[in-house]
This record gives structure tokens, C-alpha cells and sequence, in this order.
């Protein structure tokens, strides 16, 4: 078989990311974004994948990529949220709040999540909690 496509590493990304599996789906992002640096989904999903794994600094790092390429990604910014949470910084995670409030309104899925997030945050202060309750259907 040929070398997988820029598109291939990104699909085969997505299907690891749908099956949990964290590494290997950070392995096919970090691809993705070697061959197309502008992929603000992947630097999304990558960001996401290091924070279930509990890498907060990786995970912030690739969220700083998505949201320098596209500022207004509700995604990066509900994760941006919650990777604070993570972390303990309750004031950023509330600061993402207002920002996806300004992008999307009140009621958007990502608003929503975060401020559920930090519901159970508030609740429990537990980081495991977080990471056990999330809520992503993929």
C-alpha cells in the first residue's frame, strides 16, 4: 500500500480519536499539521487528546496552534476551558466561558459543555471527575 495522504493521516487521526485511542491519534495530528501547518481541526483534536491523557502543557500548547490559525473555533475554545479546569485555573476556564458566550451565544453545544464542565468543577474540584464525565458523542 502507498504512504497514507495528508488527508489519510487526518481520517486515520479522527478514527484513533473515535476509538479512544489518545497517542495514536496525537501521532496522525502531529502528521496532519506537518503537512498542513493551517489544520486548525487537528491542532483542536490534538489538544483534546493530550488533555485525556492528562498532558495539560501539550494540550495548551496545541490549542494556542488551533486558535492563533482560527481564533473563533468553538471547539478549541470550550477545550481551552477545560484543560484550565484540569489544571485548577478556574478564572481562565470562566474567561473561555465569556469568550464562547461573545462567539456563539448562551445556549451553543460548546457554551453549554463548558459551563457544564465547570458546574462539576465547582462541585467536586476533582480532575479525574472531569476527565471521566466527559460528554464528547463522536
Amino acid at each position: 500500500s502507498s504512504a497514507p495522504s495528508k488527508d489519510g493521516n487526518f481520517e486515520r487521526g479522527q478514527q484513533a480519536f473515535r476509538d479512544g485511542d489518545w497517542q495514536g491519534a496525537v501521532d496522525y495530528f502531529k502528521k496532519t499539521v506537518a503537512d498542513d501547518a493551517k489544520n486548525a481541526e487537528a491542532y483542536n483534536l490534538m489538544g483534546y487528546s493530550y488533555r485525556r491523557m492528562g498532558k495539560a502543557d501539550p494540550a495548551f500548547e496545541a490549542y494556542a496552534m488551533a486558535l492563533g490559525i482560527d481564533p473563533k473555533h468553538r471547539g478549541a475554545n470550550e477545550y481551552l476551558g477545560e484543560t484550565y479546569l484540569l489544571v485548577g485555573d478556574l478564572e481562565k476556564a470562566e474567561a473561555q466561558l465569556a469568550l464562547l458566550k461573545d462567539l456563539c451565544g448562551r445556549q451553543c453545544k460548546e457554551t453549554v459543555k463548558l459551563r457544564k464542565a465547570i458546574s462539576r468543577y465547582n462541585a467536586s474540584a476533582n480532575t479525574q471527575t472531569l476527565l471521566d464525565l466527559d460528554e464528547e458523542n463522536w
